[in-house]
């Protein structure tokens, strides 16, 4: 395309969820409904993990964080949804746009590499229990944390300044509910392909090679507890193992699917509805799948109210 038909675009127009103007209200309830769930669970999980000193060790020293990264992750792109369903004009700034983008790409990568963590420390645990205490030191998991930490922005880092160096010409309108990264790159009339190669090679150390660790993990927790001939074995391994693979199924099989896996069968509607379990729907149901069922948690809120009725 010649430059003098190129203009600078100052910023995008969100299209949002293919929803009827008739029921937007309906689905503006529901949003708001899911996103107040999943900022009050994630802060219970955090606040209860802070004042109860018996959850104070590993297991939940990586829950907190995941909460915490639930937290941010939602809060990335659901106040942006629920702000453009009311709006007539669902408008971001460029400069907005890729913030959002960057810290989008943060703390997914975050979550990603904090399910590894926990996925190691339950392995650790179940398989090494009288070893556990001397893996798992405060020096091991706070250095964990923070390799997660520096991994997470140098890759964010890394997308957010390779799509700030493209043009965008006179096509502004982003299919989408917040500014993804394929959608911008589709908006692009540059050469994109140093950034699709970016993304695959970040992708598969950012998220297959975690997803295969954790799987892996697992495996492990659960060859060794069939080890052992009981049926209470068995219960306890799928107990274990069986609602947190389902929600690191739901995480990685709908992020590998549209950033490593893309199809051309791929609607913008599929790939919108697909980004909503991941962006919405999984940091939702994390508290629920790995807190408020959790017999340690449900004590530690006991507890809490106790205290707080007892003092006053």
């Amino acid at each position: 395309m010649k430059m003098e038909n190129q203009s600078i675009v100052s910023e995008f127009l969100l299209l949002g969820l293919p929803i009827e103007p008739d029921q937007r209200d309906l689905f503006y309830a529901l949003f708001l409904a899911m996103y107040l769930t999943t900022v009050l669970g994630n802060l219970l999980i955090i606040l209860l993990i802070h004042l109860d000193s018996h959850l104070h060790t590993p297991m939940y020293f990586f829950l907190s964080n995941l909460s915490f990264s639930d937290l941010c992750f939602s809060s990335v792109t659901m106040p942006e949804l629920l702000q453009n369903m009311q709006s007539q004009v669902p408008s971001i700034p460029y400069a907005g746009c890729l913030t959002q983008m960057y810290f989008f790409l943060f703390f997914a990568d975050l979550e990603s590499l904090l399910l590894v963590a926990m996925s190691y420390d339950r392995y650790v645990a179940i398989c090494f229990p009288l070893h556990y205490t001397t893996i798992m030191s405060p020096k091991l998991c706070f250095s964990l944390l923070a390799l997660s930490w520096m991994q997470t922005t140098f890759n964010a880092l890394l997308h957010t300044l390779l799509m700030a160096r493209l043009c965008f010409c006179a096509d502004n309108v982003i299919p989408h509910f917040f500014c993804d990264m394929s959608a911008l790159l589709k908006l692009s009339c540059s050469d994109t392909r140093v950034n699709e190669l970016v993304i695959y090679f970040m992708g598969g150390l950012n998220l297959v090679i975690p997803f295969l660790l954790i799987i892996t993990s697992y495996g492990r927790i659960l060859f060794s507890i069939l080890k052992v001939p009981s049926s209470g074995g068995v219960r306890k391994a799928f107990s274990t193992c069986g609602s947190h693979l389902s929600v690191v199924s739901l995480f990685y099989g709908t992020v590998i699917v549209l950033y490593l896996c893309p199809s051309a069968d791929n609607s913008a509607v599929k790939e919108t509805v697909m980004s909503m379990m991941y962006t919405v729907v999984t940091p939702m149901l994390n508290p629920f799948i790995y807190s408020l069922r959790n017999r340690d948690m449900k004590g530690a809120l006991g507890r809490v109210f106790r205290k707080k009725i007892f003092f006053g």
